[in-house]
This record gives structure tokens, C-alpha cells and sequence, in this order.
């Protein structure tokens, strides 16, 4: 055996020196990551002029130009301007860069604009309402060893994608909204996209006693809307509301069932990445505030927030049937804490 391993290895150096002859031997790229082979799939099946509408470098300040309301227009390419190999390259992108949980909630929002088209009796040949008018934007050039980012956005939608190579670094700012919230009449009455969000929220609230409920309610009358807002940077509010520390086990591992509502929204990489910073954060600096009714159709708002990230919820509008959600990450919004990360070890 050793005789012909002494012949093998000769033969192996002398192939590799006839193959490569500067002597450089580079092995086969690792495969790439599932979010950037399709996030170059997508750019790839546009047009030159679909690609220059879409594509922006990852230094505009473009990327930071979120908002969630029902804009007329917004950058990017919206499905309505898609044929259906590249829609299906567009879906392909998001549900590679969300959790499928979250994937069924996005496409659901989109067809809540035909439920409110409805409801609000607006005309067939008016698109303000509009399941395909939501836009996606790509910022930088998706490629090893690069940042790049996307953004998908319209009514009730805006997530914010940002990479590093070939994996994503952070999903936030991310918004969803619901409106109805509870679909009222129709052929799809009855039917709640954010269901949980509601409604494990509203189990917590009324499992706790008088004293810990008194804690929890930071105001009577619910927020008309969200507190965060829709800037660049996210302000940390004033920690109120129910330490996580003065709840039973039980009502803890309600806490958790709800804030892995929110979690399991990510793609598996930043939710593992999310939930290992909470950990070290520690569980007792989480805060649930509620304000507003407790009871099923009263307006209500609630937050859960540590030094990691805010979550808040809203329901007022609608008499209380039109739902606002939104997870920011104090320190990683637009990925900037991994980037800053980045750009320093690149200087250096």
C-alpha cells in the first residue's frame, strides 16, 4: 500500500501542474447562499430598463426612505410591472429572505387590498387600492464579500432587507399591518392575518391580577398609532410598563410565546442571531406595556422592549379593527451595527 501511494501522489502533483500551470489552485466557490442566488435570479430575468428602475447603490439614501402608508408612488418595480416568470423570481426573493409564517402574512396583506377595494366601494379601473402595487428595491450589487440590501414596501409593508456576501445581517425596520383586521362580511369573513398577534397579547393582559395589571397599563385611552414612526434610527422609549422578572412562569412563557410570534417572522439567520443577543441581554429587562381596553373590539396598543429591540402594536383605527405592527432593532436597523463592523475591519 505504501509503494502505491508514492506513485499516486507524483501523478496528483504532476496533473495539478499541467492544469494549473501559474500554480495557483483555487477549489470550487462554497454554493451560494439561498438569498443572494435569488436576489441575483430576480435582477437577472429583468429587462436593462426594469433593472435600472430597481436597482439603487447601497450608499443612497434611498434605503432609508421607508414608510407604510398607501403611497401613489414609491422607487423601485412593483408586481403589476412584472410578467409572471419574473414575479415568480420577485415571490422567490421574499420567501427566501422571511420565515414562511411570514411569508403567508405578506401575501395575505397583499390580498387584503381587494377585501378594501370592496369595502370601500372604489370603482374596478381604480387602483388605489392594489395587490400588485408593491414595490421591490434592490440597493448594491448582490455579491460575495459585498453589502448589498433590499426592500420590499407598499400599504401595510415595509421590510428592509440588509446583507454582508451572502447571508443576511439584519430584516429590519419591519412592518406589517392588517387592514381589516378581522375581515367583516364577504366571502372571506371572519378572516384574521394577524391573528396572534392580537390574540396572545390580549391572554397575557387578562392573566394578570390587579396589581400587575395596574403595573402593565401605562395609559387608559390606546395610542393612535405607533410611537417609533417610520425614521432612519429608532428611539428607545422610556422602559415602562411589567418587568418580565414580576410575571408568573406561566404569564413568562406567555411573554415568550408572543414575542416568538414576532421573532419567527425572521429568515432562520437573524432570528438565531435576535434571540441569542436577547438571551444576553437578559429576559429581565423586557417590559410589557399595554394601553387602551383589554377586552375583544376595544382599542388597544401594546410594546414589549429591552435594550435589543421594540416591538409595538396598535389596533385603534377602524374602531379598532386596523392593526399596525412593528420590530425595530435598536442597535442593527439597516444593518448597521454588523456594517459599521465591517467597515472598520476593512479599514484596519
Amino acid at each position: 500500500m505504501k509503494r502505491i501511494t508514492l506513485i499516486v501522489i507524483p501523478i496528483i502533483g504532476l496533473l495539478v501542474m499541467l492544469l494549473f500551470p501559474s500554480g495557483i489552485f483555487k477549489p470550487s466557490p462554497a454554493k451560494e447562499d439561498k438569498v443572494i442566488e435569488a436576489a441575483k435570479n430576480f435582477l437577472n430575468v429583468l429587462s436593462e430598463k426594469q433593472q435600472s428602475q430597481t436597482s439603487y447603490s447601497f450608499d443612497d439614501k434611498e434605503r432609508y426612505n421607508w414608510d407604510y402608508v398607501p403611497l401613489e408612488h414609491r422607487e423601485g418595480i412593483t408586481l403589476n410591472e412584472m410578467d409572471d416568470r419574473q414575479k415568480e423570481a420577485a415571490l422567490a426573493l421574499l420567501r427566501a429572505s422571511v420565515s414562511e409564517q411570514a411569508y403567508k402574512k405578506l401575501t395575505g396583506i397583499f390580498e387584503l387590498e381587494n377585501v378594501l377595494k370592496v369595502l370601500e366601494n372604489h370603482p374596478p379601473e381604480n387602483n388605489y387600492r392594489d395587490p400588485g402595487k408593491y414595490f421591490f428595491t434592490v440597493f448594491g450589487k448582490p455579491a460575495e464579500g459585498e453589502p448589498w440590501g433590499w426592500r420590499l414596501e407598499g400599504h401595510h409593508v415595509s421590510w428592509n432587507f440588509s446583507a454582508m456576501s451572502n447571508q443576511l445581517v439584519s430584516s429590519t425596520p419591519a412592518f406589517i399591518g392588517a387592514n381589516p383586521a378581522k375581515v367583516p362580511s364577504g366571502p372571506k369573513a371572519g378572516w384574521r392575518v394577524l391573528n396572534l398577534e392580537e390574540d396572545l397579547a390580549r391572554d397575557l393582559v387578562k392573566s394578570l391580577d390587579d396589581q400587575h395589571l395596574e403595573q402593565a397599563v401605562i395609559e387608559e385611552v390606546a395610542y393612535p398609532e405607533i410611537l417609533t414612526g417610520k425614521e432612519r434610527k429608532a428611539i428607545a422609549t422610556e422602559q415602562a410598563g411589567l418587568p418580565y422578572n414580576a410575571m408568573s412562569s406561566q404569564q413568562q412563557q406567555k411573554m415568550k410565546q408572543l414575542l416568538d410570534v414576532y421573532l419567527n417572522n425572521f429568515e432562520q439567520n437573524v432570528a438565531e442571531d435576535l434571540k441569542s443577543r436577547i438571551e444576553q441581554a437578559g429576559w429581565e429587562k423586557i417590559y410589557f406595556a399595554w394601553a387602551g381596553g383589554t377586552e375583544q373590539g376595544d382599542k388597544h396598543y401594546y410594546r414589549i422592549q429591552s435594550p435589543v429591540f421594540i416591538v409595538e402594536y396598535d389596533n385603534t383605527q377602524n374602531d379598532g379593527n386596523h392593526i399596525h405592527t412593528v420590530f425595530r432593532d435598536l442597535a442593527n436597523d439597516f444593518g448597521e451595527d454588523v456594517l459599521k463592523k465591517h467597515y472598520e475591519e476593512a479599514h484596519h
